[in-house]
C-alpha cells in the first residue's frame, strides 16, 4: 500500500478513536424549608452544544456518580432548567413527579408509600453553548415559569406544600403520606468540548481489526506486485 495512502487510512482511524468527553459533577445539600428556592440553585456552563444530563437521587436512593451511596428518604424534587442567570433567565423545561415526565427510577429507587412510589428526576436535554441556572426545589414548589409562555425564574412561585416536606401516594380511596428530609442529592453531565483519544494500549478491538486488514491489504499488494515483476 503506498504510504500516502496508509497515512490516510491511519488519520481516519484516529479520528474515529476520538470521542467526546462528558464532564459529570454530583452536587448535595439541603433545603432551609420546603419554600427555600436558592439553595438548590446550580449555575452550569456549556462549552459546546450537546446533551446536558440530570439525575436525581434523594428521594429513592442510589449510588451517584461520585460513588457515594445516597440514602433514600429526601423530598420528591422539582428539576427545572433556565437560560441564562437570575430573575430573567428563560425557562426551558422541568418537571417533578407531581407534574409527570422524565421519571428517574431506576438508575435511582423507588419508595413503599401505600405502593411503590418513584420521586426522582432523570432530564436529558438538547442545549447550545451557554451558561444556564439549573433549579431544584421541592415537587411541590413550583416555578410559575412551568406553566407560561417565555416564564422567567423571576415569575415566582406556587407553593402547595403545606409547609412542610411530605410526600402523597393515592391508590383508589387511600391516601397514605410519608414525611421527607431536606435533603437533595444531583448529578449534571454535560459535554467538555475535549476530545478523549484512547492510550496506544488500550485500542477497542475494532482499531485491532482494522489495523489488521491494513497489513494484510499492504502485504497482498506486494505479493502482487512481486508476481507481476516475476512473470515480466
Amino acid at each position: 500500500m503506498p504510504r500516502a495512502k496508509l497515512a490516510t487510512i491511519l488519520s481516519l482511524f484516529s479520528f474515529m478513536a476520538a470521542t467526546a468527553r462528558a464532564d459529570t459533577v454530583s452536587y448535595t445539600g439541603s433545603l432551609l424549608s420546603p419554600e427555600d428556592s436558592t439553595s438548590g440553585q446550580i449555575v452550569i456552563t456549556v462549552p459546546v452544544a450537546g446533551t446536558v444530563d440530570l439525575q436525581t437521587w434523594s428521594f429513592g436512593g442510589g449510588t451517584n456518580a461520585a460513588g457515594t451511596l445516597i440514602p433514600a428518604g429526601g423530598f420528591d424534587p422539582f428539576v427545572g432548567v433556565f437560560q441564562g442567570t437570575g430573575d430573567s433567565a428563560l425557562f426551558i423545561n422541568g418537571t417533578s413527579d407531581v407534574l409527570g415526565g422524565f421519571a428517574g427510577c431506576p438508575p435511582a429507587g423507588e419508595v413503599n408509600i401505600g405502593g411503590l412510589v418513584c420521586g426522582d428526576i432523570t432530564m436529558d436535554l438538547s442545549l447550545a453553548a451557554g451558561t444556564y441556572t439549573v433549579l431544584l426545589t421541592d415537587g411541590n414548589y413550583i416555578p410559575n415559569a412551568v406553566f407560561e409562555t417565555a416564564g422567567v425564574l423571576g415569575d415566582g412561585f406556587t407553593d402547595f406544600t403545606g409547609g412542610v416536606f411530605q410526600t402523597c401516594n393515592v391508590v383508589g380511596s387511600t391516601t397514605t403520606c410519608a414525611t421527607d428530609t431536606a435533603n437533595w442529592a444531583l448529578d449534571i453531565t454535560t459535554p467538555s468540548g475535549v476530545a478523549a483519544v484512547p492510550e496506544p494500549g488500550a485500542l477497542p478491538v475494532s482499531a485491532t481489526v482494522f489495523l489488521a486488514l491494513a497489513a494484510a491489504y499492504w502485504l497482498r499488494r506486494r505479493t502482487l506486485a512481486s508476481a507481476k515483476h516475476s512473470a515480466s
